[in-house]
């Protein structure tokens, strides 16, 4: 196999990278340097690494506006979506070009992700054509941000177990109901929700996803305050909120359904999150110490970044296999929960490893920090919830055992018995 560009490929690459060199920073390997273009350190503002209260939040919502426009008017904001949608109309190997390019540049990143790479191709596959034509368009350029309504108190990881309530009412739905750590709905002009609305019908067939305005009264969103010092996750509460039929995605009871398209897409649009992997704990062992010298001549060290090297290869690979998918209209398969199952615990472990490399000094994260500039410990913090987001490493694996490898299915007491019906805490 040959993985040398092709002409055509490295003509689309060059423009790629010109457009960056043009309007973007380069980045550091090791760290995210601040400067004119990007005040924030972090990932050039992505809205979990924003601090400094929402005066320093909105600035970078703003920033991150700009480039998304900029980027949109290049044609690089939605490479694999149809040009009658604001999309470049092209292929998955451009689409992987784009994306290594742009690795190299500080670039604001989470704020546009979940449209564009969850619910913008939920939309193309069961909206109507008038809702193609009005959202997904604004949705490229970052006119329009979206959010993603799924999760709620007593159901994450078993997304068919939401409670949220959906009462037809005429020509309109009432929902009632809570859903909890939705990324971005406090800055999100849209969203994407999931809701039960026949509980007598089984657990999976009881549901219908819906698409609201966030300003739509009787929602109250509430940031939650996190570890790291953050609001970027939010309760969203419902209280007889009213939204018309016209905003349903699929028919009645067919919301499982097309809650597969977002979650099935959602494993790729996490599944390689920027940041710490192979290239920068390889870097790192270059000047890192340890006791025979520099980490990189060390043996045992040297057998960690081979292993990591090959894992990274594997989920490079992995991916354009759903890229591929996505390209010929095909909702992505189960290769994306192998992709998402590795790539969140080999960023935890190399995290790990960097700090027990750093011994000590491991400990310190400060802004002003000289060592690394806080990369591995922002990632050791970050991990953890990788391996949440998006689904568990226990739900993953069950996909994996399941659709891959044509393992049988765990026993579900649920399987057959109406939601209504189901023993609860209550009950």
């Amino acid at each position: 196999m040959d993985f040398n560009d092709s002409q055509q490929e490295a003509a689309f690459r060059k423009e790629a990278r010109d457009f960056l060199e043009a309007n973007a920073e380069k980045r550091s390997i090791i760290s995210d340097k601040p400067s004119d273009k990007n005040p924030q350190i972090a990932v050039a503002g992505a809205p979990e690494t924003v601090k400094g209260g929402k005066e320093a939040a909105q600035e970078a919502l703003e920033r991150a506006k700009v480039w998304q426009k900029k980027k949109a008017e290049a044609g690089f904001a939605a490479i694999l979506w149809p040009k009658e949608f604001g999309g470049y109309g092209g292929s998955p190997i451009q689409q992987v070009i784009y994306s290594q390019e742009e690795h190299d540049y500080l670039v604001p990143s989470g704020y546009f992700e979940i449209g564009i790479g969850m619910l913008g191709p939920t939309m193309m596959v069961w909206g109507k054509d008038e809702d193609k034509k009005r959202y997904l368009p604004k949705m490229i350029t970052g006119e329009e941000i979206w959010c993603q309504l799924f999760s709620e108190p007593s159901a994450g990881s078993d997304l068919a177990g939401i409670k949220m309530k959906a009462e037809k009412d005429g020509d309109e739905w009432v929902l009632n109901g809570q859903k909890v750590w939705t990324s971005g709905a406090h800055f999100a002009d849209y969203g994407m929700i999931v809701a039960r609305s026949d509980p007598s019908a089984l657990k999976h067939k009881g549901l219908t996803y819906f698409y609201l305005d966030m300003r739509t009264p009787g929602i109250e969103i509430r940031p939650i305050k996190q570890i790291s010092g953050t609001s970027n996750f939010n309760e969203v509460f419902f209280n007889d909120v009213r939204i018309p039929d016209s905003q349903r995605l699929g028919g009645e009871g067919e919301g499982w359904k097309v809650a597969l398209t977002t979650l099935m897409n959602e494993r790729l649009a996490v599944g390689d999150p920027p940041g710490l992997d192979f290239d920068q704990i390889f870097e790192a062992t270059k000047e890192l110490e340890v006791e025979d010298g520099l980490a990189i001549k060390n043996s045992e060290v040297r057998q960690k970044m081979a292993d990591w090297y090959v894992q990274s290869r594997g989920l490079q690979y992995t991916k354009f296999r759903s890229i591929t998918a996505l390209s010929k209209g095909q909702t992505p398969g189960p290769e994306l929960s192998i992709s998402k199952l590795v790539t969140a615990s080999k960023m935890q472990d190399v995290s790990a490893y960097a700090l027990e490399l750093m011994d000590s000094s491991g400990m310190v994260h400060h802004d002003q920090n000289p060592v690394l500039k806080n990369l591995f410990q922002n990632g050791y913090f970050f991990s953890a919830a990788m391996r949440i987001a998006g689904g568990t490493d226990e739900v993953l694996r069950n996909i994996i055992a399941e659709r891959v490898l044509g393992l049988p299915q765990d026993e579900r007491a649920d399987k057959k018995v109406p939601f209504n019906e189901l023993p609860s805490g209550k009950n």
